[in-house]
């Protein structure tokens, strides 16, 4: 197997058993066994658990930052002079979203269940990679967010951040599952755009409610 392929087996069966089983709960053999490579291979292109754990995160985050941010500058362009709009910027960020899971949204899910595992399992190294390599884009985001919520207290907005955060996870992490719901229920058909395209109006119905 070539290094870059190797590389690549590494990564999909490290993604795919971190979200299915946790961080702390995947061992590196679980990963070198899902992958048909050695540990020697893993120490080579990654170097530690943490490191592998970080590349999975950089290799959905980087395209979906480097689309996003380039979204924010044509964003802000288009602007001229007037106030940000919520949902404008919540469909900035779905879209960008679904371009870094390359449309699959069995990829996007996994990440969705990544990012709650980040927040719910103790992932010191994690989260200070995110600030450094993200940080920058993240603040750029919040000011507009700012900016399209002025009557919202600095409190109140992290509050409806994290409250909004929690339900796309929520959502898109088992979008799979729920689609089916709705289909055996309701009898209508959904993807996972279509499922975005009605959450978005939600979360910022939410983050603006009285």
């Amino acid at each position: 197997m070539a290094q870059k392929d190797t590389a690549k087996a590494i990564l999909n069966a490290a993604e795919e058993l971190f979200s299915e089983r946790g961080f702390a709960e995947t061992s590196l053999r679980n990963i070198t066994t899902k992958a048909n490579v050695n540990l020697a291979a893993v120490n080579y292109h990654f170097g530690s658990k943490k490191s592998l754990i970080q590349a999975v995160f950089a290799r959905f985050l980087t395209p979906f930052s480097e689309g996003l941010a380039q979204d924010l500058v044509e964003y802000r362009q288009q602007l001229n002079g007037r106030a940000p709009q919520l949902g404008e910027l919540l469909r900035l960020l779905s879209s960008a979203s679904m371009r870094s899971g390359g449309n699959n949204p069995h990829r996007l899910g996994m990440f969705m269940r990544l990012l709650g595992l980040a927040y719910t399992q103790g992932q010191g190294h994690l989260r200070k990679f995110l600030r450094h390599e993200y940080g920058t884009l993240f603040r750029d985001y919040m000011e507009l967010i700012t900016a399209a919520t002025p009557d919202l207290s600095n409190e109140e907005r992290f509050w409806r951040i994290h409250f909004m955060l929690g339900a796309t996870v929520f959502t898109l992490s088992g979008a799979d599952a729920l689609t089916a719901m709705a289909e055996h229920d309701l009898g209508s058909s959904a993807d996972v755009a279509q499922v975005v395209d009605k959450l978005v109006p939600f979360l910022a119905a939410g983050m603006t409610a009285s």
